[in-house]
């Protein structure tokens, strides 16, 4: 019983802390704009090329002469497997 003497003064602080970390949100605006989070979570590969091509030229040429060729990747596996084979 004495124990509750101390945990809910605990809880109000608790919840006051809560509240104004809430009005603070929605006063700074982060509730403005919902949608876009959500469309960026569905349409995030489009903007990770977009970025990747305005970085510059050279990185993404060479994520393209990777994407183009997926066996380079895949060579240095194989022989590594074959000579754990041997």
């Amino acid at each position: 019983m004495e124990s509750l003497f101390i945990l809910i003064p605990i809880a109000i602080v608790f919840v006051i802390i809560a509240v104004s970390i809430f009005f603070w949100a929605v006063r700074s605006g982060q509730y403005e704009d919902l949608d876009t989070e959500a469309r960026r979570i569905l349409f995030d590969e489009d903007e990770a090329a977009k970025r990747a091509d305005s970085a510059g030229p050279h990185t993404s040429n060479i994520k393209r002469s990777n994407a183009n060729n997926p066996s380079s990747t895949n060579s240095d596996t194989t022989t590594k497997k074959s000579d754990a084979d041997d």
